[in-house]
């Protein structure tokens, strides 16, 4: 069962509000921020914009306690000096996090593999772009809201650039929506191929195969802004991918917040920061994928 768990990786920063400490090291420099964690390490870290999502994955182990389905991992740029406070923190939440690697301001997305990371959530952009250059699925956490009160984790993905390459879009951008949908039309038998978080949803969807369907504690979404004929390559996609999604919302262009917050999703996946804050604005957390060529520059 080990090799078949989900693992995620969070940055401190995901998991706990650390603005007051980082504006410090922004402003003051690198030892004054260690001296400044150090001095306050018995003082206990309020949640940042992921906590909620975490302890929603971790209670999804209650189903199976011997044989825990979800582990999640701590990626820090803390030293482990200043590291202290972040797990005085954990324990006190009484989240169940036992690993971690502390890198002392080196970007920590090297140890992803090692873990096993099947996701890198971080709020750290710079090192959410390194993950993903590397080939390692990794979004940046830009906004945070409380978690919808139902104990089932909701998780929403975009398509393009996300779960599907850009390959599609790049089409899309360059030559106009006509040579776009003429191409998904054309093309509607070949799987599209993956993107950086096609391997989060397959390991989702591992997870989801332990429950029945009406019983399972994690429901996915895509909310894609294709709309009909362009539907039908993304439902051969999936189905040549063996790969489950629970609703898929086909929006042809229209705000995507308002849907995100009738699926009541504890986390949107997004490659473009407008559809992200569109999310933001009915107060759904939010995640960008630097991928793809809408974040080239």
């Amino acid at each position: 069962m080990d090799n078949q768990k989900l693992v995620v990786a969070v940055s401190s920063r995901a998991l706990f509000n650390l603005d007051e400490s980082h504006a410090i090291f922004e402003k003051q420099g690198k030892e004054a921020f260690c001296q400044y964690q150090v001095d306050h390490e018995n003082e206990i870290l309020e949640p940042g914009f992921g906590f909620l999502l975490v302890k929603k994955f971790l209670d999804i182990n209650q189903a199976f306690p011997a044989t825990p389905l979800v582990e999640i991992i701590l990626l820090s740029q803390n030293s482990a000096d200043t590291g202290l406070r972040i797990f005085n923190s954990i324990r006190h939440h009484n989240l169940t996090i036992s690993r971690a690697a502390f890198t002392s301001g080196v970007s920590p997305y090297e140890y992803i593999p090692a873990f096993g990371a099947d996701l890198f959530l971080s709020a750290n952009s710079e090192d959410v772009s390194k993950a993903l250059s590397a080939g390692y699925a990794a979004a940046t956490i830009v906004s945070g809201s409380g978690s919808n009160p139902s104990a089932q984790l909701r998780i929403a993905f975009d398509g393009d650039s996300v779960l599907f390459s850009d390959e599609s879009e790049r089409i899309f951008q360059q030559h106009g929506l006509a040579a776009f949908t003429a191409n998904e039309r054309n093309e509607a038998h070949r799987p599209l191929p993956g993107g950086p978080l096609k391997g989060f949803l397959s390991a989702l969807h591992r997870i989801q195969t332990h429950f029945d369907e009406d019983k399972s504690p994690i429901r996915t979404a895509l909310v894609t802004a294709r709309a009909a004929p362009a539907h039908e390559r993304v439902v051969r996609t999936l189905r040549a991918w063996g790969i489950r999604i629970d609703e898929a919302l086909f929006l042809g262009g229209l705000p995507k917040g308002a849907f995100l917050k009738a699926f009541a999703a504890d986390i949107f996946f997004d490659d473009q920061k407008g559809h992200c804050e569109s999310a933001e604005q009915h107060q759904i957390t939010a995640a960008h994928v630097p991928h793809g060529i809408k974040n080239q520059s």
